[in-house]
């Protein structure tokens, strides 16, 4: 859905436009959560998401191929396209289209916005003898006392019904800050480019394994699950993938991640309205520690007074 820390996005990029894109960016992805709930009430999830990744794959090829683009032929750019896919989409995708048969909407949006404390996380692996500044410090505590809160104690312990699909959307999420700091790899490329190769890779190995587990060809989807399957496909896949590589390029990893808080209470807000969910209390207030961890984790690190 790299040291990113110290990441210099490559370009000036105009921040008016650029937070535009984020909060479109956020939107989208929020709304997916819906679409998501909505899509495997009568779809089989893994048929859901090889739909989605095909039906977006198509989409941005078409585009690229109607703006005069031509897509990489070498096998260094699709081997990173098959890790980006696998990060980006295949995993994370199927693991909360499998999860929100249980968990609702708003729920997944929430545990699906810590983010950026997984990016911070990861990020300190190759930063030997580098401490993070006491913010984000406070940041990673604060994300993580959210996620407590949300999922629930029980969950620690191996009790509850809800705890293993929780888990797999926190699961979803490591994948999701690893695929920010991949996406790097994609600087030079035109933001489409990425986004078709991604989703393309992804359906190569999503369609067979549909066609084997699911039988597609047996299932009789509702109405409302194909109507949120298309807009799931068309908004918050092709056109949200193609944001979404352009803000990796001029944002940085971190900058983008910030989509993660601005899209915890679109989606939760979807979900309420829309679909008449309701949250418990300690999830709220887990929402509260999660929007000021990942609010800490993205501001700009202080530097070190210089000596001498």
């Amino acid at each position: 859905m790299s040291a990113p820390t110290l990441e210099t996005p490559a370009a000036a990029p105009n921040r008016t436009t650029e937070f535009a894109l984020l909060l479109a960016l956020a939107t989208l992805w929020g709304g997916s959560y819906s679409f998501i709930k909505l899509g495997v009430e009568t779809i089989p999830p893994l048929t859901l998401i090889a739909a989605r990744t095909l039906i977006a794959g198509a989409i941005l090829l078409a585009v690229i191929r109607w703006r005069g683009l031509r897509m990489p032929r070498d096998g260094v750019a699709w081997r990173r396209f098959l890790t980006q896919a696998l990060l980006n989409s295949v995993v994370p995708f199927t693991l909360i289209a499998w999860a929100e048969r249980s968990v609702d909407a708003g729920l997944a949006s929430i545990l699906n916005g810590t983010t950026p404390v997984f990016v911070f996380l990861i990020s300190l692996a190759p930063m030997r003898g580098r401490r993070p500044d006491w913010r984000k410090g406070l940041g990673v505590a604060a994300g993580v006392a959210g996620i407590s809160l949300i999922v629930g104690f029980d969950a620690f312990a191996g009790l509850g019904m809800q705890a293993l699909p929780q888990l797999a959307i926190v699961a979803a999420t490591v994948a999701y800050a690893c695929a920010a700091l991949f996406g790097r790899h994609f600087a030079g490329m035109d933001p489409l480019l990425p986004a078709a190769g991604s989703m393309l890779a992804g359906t190569a190995l999503l369609i067979p394994a549909a066609l084997i587990v699911d039988r597609p060809w047996t299932l009789t989807p509702s109405r409302e699950s194909v109507l949120a399957l298309l807009a799931l496909s068309v908004f918050s896949t092709a056109l949200a993938f193609a944001i979404y590589f352009r803000l990796i390029r001029t944002l940085g990893s971190v900058g983008t991640t910030a989509v993660s808080y601005l899209r915890v209470p679109i989606g939760v807000t979807i979900g309420l309205v829309f679909l008449g969910e309701r949250l418990q209390p300690t999830a709220w207030a887990g929402l509260a520690l999660v929007v000021l961890g990942v609010m800490a984790m993205t501001l700009p690190e202080r530097r070190a007074p210089a000596s001498g």
